[in-house]
C-alpha cells in the first residue's frame, strides 16, 4: 500500500487506507475543549444546589475545597496524560499503569463499563440544565415535567448530529462556543461585581460554622457538587490521539483550566448570592431555582437583559454538551479496539476519520439519561466514577512510578506524593459523605451493583475471549 504527498505536504489516503485518528489539536484548542466543558451550564444551574447542602452562603466554602481537589487530581491527571497520551485518557491511565497484560485489563474494562452508567448521565446534566433555562424563555414548560424531558433528550440528539464530522471542523467550533462561553461568564461576573450587595452576602442563618458531624456531611456533598462543575480538566485526554506533542500540551490544558475556572466559576456563584436572595434560591419549582442567572439579570437590568443572558447561557450550555459528548465518544472505541467492548465499535467513519458508531451510541445513551431529575443525575454521576476512575488513577500513578524499567515521565507533579494523596484523601471523603444524604443508599448502591456487575461482566469476557487470568497456561 502506497501513499503521497498532497500540496500542503501531508501523507494523503489512497485508495484502500484504513481511515486513522490526525494529532491536529494544540494548547489553544486543548484549552478550549476543557474549558468549555467545565464551565457550560454548571455554574447557572449548580448554585442553588449547592447552598442548599449547608443551608445558607457558608456552602460557597465548598468551591475552596473543590478547587484544591481539582487542582490536586489535575496534577494527576497532567502526569498520566503525558506519560500515556491516547484515545480513551482515563481508559488507557488505567489499562498501561496496572499493566495492560493483566490487572490493566480488568481496570481498563471497568472504567468502560462504568462509562455506560456515568457518561451519558454527565451529558444529560447539560441537556436537563438547557431545558430549566428554556423554561425561563418557553412559559408553561415548567409545568409540564415530562415536555421538559423529551425537549432534554431532543437536545442530546442534535448534538450528536452536529458531532458528525471531522475533529479538524470540531476544534474550529469549539473555539467559537468556547469565546461565547467566555462572553458570557465576564458579562455576569462584572454585572455582579458592579451591583453587589454585601449584605445578601453575609446573610448566614444561626450556627452557621458550628464544625460539627452536620457541617462536615453538608460541606462534603456541597463538594461533590462543586466537582461536577470542575468535571472536564481532563477531557482532552479522551483525545490523546489527537494532540499535538501531548507531553506539553495535556499538561499546560488541564492546568490552565482548572485555575482559569476556578476564579469564574466562584465569582459566578458570589454574584448570584450578592444580588437573589438564597433563601428564593433554595425553594424547588421557584424561578430563581430553574434559573438563577435569568433571575439575577432581570433585577438588575429588566426582562430584555434576562432574555439575552439566557440565551447565551443555553449557547454555552451546548459548547459544554458538545464537549463532553465529542470527549466521551471516543471511550468505547478505544475499548473495541483493545478487545475488551463490542467490536462493532472499532470502526471508524470511512471518510471523516471519527468513531461514529461510538458516537451513536454515547448520544442515545444521554438521551435516555435525560429523562430523570437533576439532583439525581449530578449525585449519580458523581458516586459511580469515583472508586473506578478517580480514585483508580490516582493508585495507578503510584504504581506507574514504581515500575521497573521506569515509564518515561516527560510531566512530573510538584512535591510528589502529596497532590496524589490529597487527591486520593478527598476523592473518598466525598464518596463517604454522599451516603448521609437524603436517599444516599440508591447511589451507594448505584455504585457498588455496576461494579460488582462489571467484575463479573469481565470474568465472563475472560473466559469467552481466554485473556488474563483465564488465559490457557503456557508449557
Amino acid at each position: 500500500m502506497s501513499t503521497h504527498e498532497n500540496n500542503n505536504g501531508q501523507t494523503a489516503k489512497t485508495e484502500g487506507q484504513q481511515p486513522q485518528l490526525r494529532r491536529r489539536l494544540g494548547i489553544l484548542n486543548a484549552t478550549s475543549i476543557n474549558m468549555s466543558n467545565m464551565i457550560g451550564i454548571g455554574p447557572f444551574i449548580t448554585v442553588p444546589i449547592i447552598l442548599s447542602t449547608m443551608g445558607g452562603p457558608q456552602a460557597l466554602l465548598a468551591w475552596f475545597a473543590g478547587a484544591i481537589l481539582a487542582i490536586a487530581d489535575g496534577l494527576v491527571i497532567s502526569e498520566l496524560g503525558a506519560a500515556l497520551p491516547g484515545s480513551g485518557g482515563t481508559y488507557v491511565f488505567l489499562r498501561d499503569s496496572y499493566n495492560r497484560e493483566n490487572w490493566g485489563k480488568l481496570m481498563a474494562w471497568l472504567f468502560a463499563w462504568e462509562f455506560l452508567f456515568f457518561g451519558p448521565l454527565e451529558i444529560a446534566s447539560g441537556t436537563v440544565g438547557m431545558t430549566q433555562y428554556l423554561s425561563y424563555l418557553w412559559t408553561g414548560l415548567a409545568s409540564h415535567p415530562w415536555e421538559m424531558k423529551f425537549v432534554a433528550a431532543g437536545i442530546a440528539v442534535i448534538v450528536m448530529i452536529a458531532l458528525y464530522r471531522k475533529i479538524h471542523d470540531v476544534a474550529r467550533l469549539m473555539l467559537i462556543l468556547w469565546i461565547t462561553t467566555l462572553v458570557t461568564t465576564g458579562w455576569v461576573i462584572v454585572t455582579g461585581l458592579i451591583h453587589m450587595d454585601y449584605h445578601m452576602v453575609l446573610d448566614f442563618p444561626a450556627g452557621a460554622f458550628n464544625l460539627n458531624w452536620a457541617f462536615l456531611i453538608g460541606l462534603g456533598n456541597g463538594t461533590i457538587v462543586v466537582i461536577y462543575n470542575y468535571l472536564g480538566y481532563y477531557q482532552v485526554c479522551y483525545l490523546g490521539d489527537e494532540v499535538k506533542r501531548p507531553e506539553r500540551t495535556i499538561p499546560y490544558a488541564v492546568i490552565i483550566s482548572i485555575l482559569a475556572v476556578t476564579v469564574i466559576d466562584f465569582l459566578l456563584s458570589y454574584s448570584f448570592v450578592s444580588v437573589v436572595p438564597w433563601g428564593d434560591m433554595i425553594k424547588p419549582g421557584s424561578s430563581a431555582n430553574l434559573a438563577v442567572a435569568s433571575v439575577f439579570m432581570q433585577k438588575i437590568y429588566g426582562h430584555w437583559a434576562a432574555i439575552v443572558l439566557t440565551a447565551m447561557i443555553l449557547f454555552t450550555a451546548f459548547a459544554s454538551v458538545f464537549a463532553l459528548m465529542l470527549g466521551y465518544s471516543r471511550i468505547p472505541y478505544a475499548a473495541a479496539r483493545d478487545g475488551l467492548f463490542f467490536g462493532w465499535f472499532e470502526k471508524l467513519h470511512p471518510t471523516g476519520e471519527f468513531p461514529n458508531r461510538s458516537l451513536l451510541l454515547v448520544g442515545v445513551l444521554a438521551a435516555i439519561a435525560s429523562m430523570f431529575s437533576l439532583g439525581d443525575i449530578i449525585t449519580g454521576l458523581m458516586v459511580a466514577r469515583i472508586l473506578i476512575q478517580f480514585v483508580g488513577h490516582t493508585i495507578g500513578l503510584f504504581v506507574l512510578r514504581g515500575r521497573k524499567p521506569a515509564v518515561r515521565m516527560p510531566f512530573k507533579m510538584w512535591l510528589y506524593p502529596l497532590p496524589a494523596i490529597l487527591a486520593l484523601v478527598g476523592w473518598l471523603y466525598i464518596f463517604g459523605s454522599s451516603a448521609f444524604q437524603p436517599g444516599g443508599w440508591k447511589f451507594m448502591a448505584y455504585a457498588f451493583t455496576t461494579i460488582c456487575a462489571g467484575i463479573c461482566g469481565y470474568f465472563v469476557l475472560a473466559y469467552k475471549k481466554r485473556i488474563w487470568p483465564m488465559a490457557p497456561r503456557e508449557q
